[in-house]
């Protein structure tokens, strides 16, 4: 079986990395009643045994003695890092994973890209290397880190290129969390701009999500859990509001909003973790959903939204679970799908579900869906047997669609207000390194893919319906 690694840089990228981890125990836990050291938690997790001075790693099939996650945690600030090595998931990580400085990037994408980005190179590599070097075949790398800060969006499309450098055959799927207009970060549209040319340039493919999308999910879950419509009721201690039902058991600020994210990574790993009668690939993702290199930004959408919590919400019959997952109050990013054009789109789902039935839905979903006339068969289907925890089923949906555009369109317009005025810029070309070309080369590597997404928009409206077919002459 293949194995991955986890690469999680920045506060943000290391609190969604926590609850990832969290939750992926207790899914295994959940699943290996016997305590053995199987295939499925290989994929993600080493098996060290502690009791020799090297902490030699232990084979599949043995009992399970300390599991170690495969993940290095880059931080420019130690207090996330700190607060994980304190918590329920310290036996989970040695000092080997982890990078940390003291006084972070403040908000600034050329320090954490530039000035720490060449001051840890060698450590970041060196810890990568370590990484792969415990995985029997290294399948894929996962970078999660957010685009409005300065260490995860500088740093983190810094360690993005230097995977590229290092292990080019390797693919690089990127979860970035997109900042809201409201952000309180003023320059993080200088951050998000500049780190969007590098995820562009350097990744696989990306799946963004949008803090926003994630506010208004969580607040709508909260109104179930305060008592919506009877019969759909939250528990009030259940993990997607408190961050319990996995090790952790106190809330933290933004689990909520970091268990969503969470899930999107326990969904698109489910079929490297678990078995299933129709797995995905994870390399599968990026060649049957990204027909152009640069336009590889997936659209996530989840249902149910709530898959960890342990809720009283009657469950989802499974034809409603796939309208859902089309819907645009199920997308992790601001955008209505169905009045776009899908490229391409991949269907996930986990739990006892039959072939028949994933076929049965597209079937009834594709005229309502506008694909690309060179693509209409571009489904990419994927089945898991085994279910989220309290769940019988659950569907994640990635979607190639110009709906990312409008979302693409508004960060330029807030770089655009900015740098206009200049505002702010000095702060970047006093680092070593940092240039103004960067910014123009940035806008105009967003304005160019903006382009690209508008290019296709336009063939849209050339879309012919199906020719009625010929009627046979008796």
């Amino acid at each position: 079986m293949t194995q991955s690694v986890v690469v999680q840089v920045g506060q943000c990228g290391n609190q969604v990395g926590c609850r990832f981890w969290d939750l992926a125990l207790r899914e295994h836990a959940h699943v290996n009643k016997k305590g053995l050291y199987d295939e499925a938690l290989s994929s993600f997790f080493q098996n060290v045994d502690s009791r020799t001075s090297d902490g030699r790693a232990c084979g599949v099939g043995g009992r399970i003695q300390h599991l170690k996650a495969r993940a290095v945690l880059v931080d420019m600030e130690e207090g996330v890092v700190n607060e994980i090595l304190q918590g329920p998931l310290r036996e989970v990580f040695d000092s080997t994973q982890l990078l940390t400085d003291v006084s972070g990037s403040g908000n600034n994408w050329a320090v954490g890209h530039m000035t720490y980005g060449s001051a840890y190179r060698e450590q970041i590599v060196d810890k990568l290397r370590k990484a792969a070097e415990h995985c029997d075949c290294l399948q894929c790398f996962f970078l999660i880190h957010s685009m409005g800060g300065g260490t995860g969006s500088g740093l983190g499309t810094r360690v993005l290129s230097l995977l590229e450098e290092e292990f080019p055959e390797v693919c690089r799927i990127v979860t970035s969390i997109y900042p809201s207009a409201e952000d309180d970060v003023i320059t993080s549209p200088y951050n998000s701009v500049l780190a969007m040319r590098e995820l562009t340039e350097h990744a696989d493919c990306v799946l963004p999500v949008e803090n926003q999308s994630l506010v208004e999910i969580v607040n709508k879950i909260k109104h179930m859990s305060h008592g919506g419509k009877p019969g759909a009721v939250i528990k009030r201690d259940s993990s997607i509001i408190s961050g319990q039902g996995g090790l952790s058991g106190v809330e933290k600020p933004f689990d909520a909003m970091n268990n969503i994210v969470a899930n999107l990574l326990l969904n698109i790993t489910s079929s490297a973790r678990f078995e299933g009668s129709l797995n995905m690939d994870l390399n599968e993702i990026a060649m049957n959903l990204v027909p152009f290199p640069r336009l590889h930004y997936l659209v996530p959408s989840l249902t149910p939204l709530y898959t960890l919590a342990d809720v009283s919400v009657p469950t989802r019959r499974l034809d409603q679970m796939f309208s859902d997952a089309f819907s645009k109050e199920h997308q992790l990013i601001q955008a209505d799908p169905k009045h776009s054009l899908y490229l391409a789109c991949a269907l996930m789902v986990r739990g006892n579900v039959q072939v028949s039935d994933l076929r049965r839905n597209i079937e009834r979903l594709r005229p309502s869906l506008p694909f690309v006339s060179w693509n209409q068969e571009g489904w990419k289907t994927g089945l898991c047997s085994v279910p989220p925890v309290g769940h019988s089923h659950s569907l994640l949906a990635l979607a190639n669609n110009t709906c990312v555009k409008p979302t693409f369109m508004e960060l330029r317009e807030r770089f655009t207000k900015l740098y206009r005025k200049k505002a702010h810029l000095h702060h970047y070309l006093n680092v070593e390194g940092m240039e103004q070309s960067f910014f123009s080369e940035a806008i105009t590597s967003l304005s160019s893919l903006i382009e690209e997404y508008h290019h296709l928009d336009a063939t849209k409206l050339k879309l012919m319906p199906d020719a009625p077919r010929l009627s046979i002459a008796k």
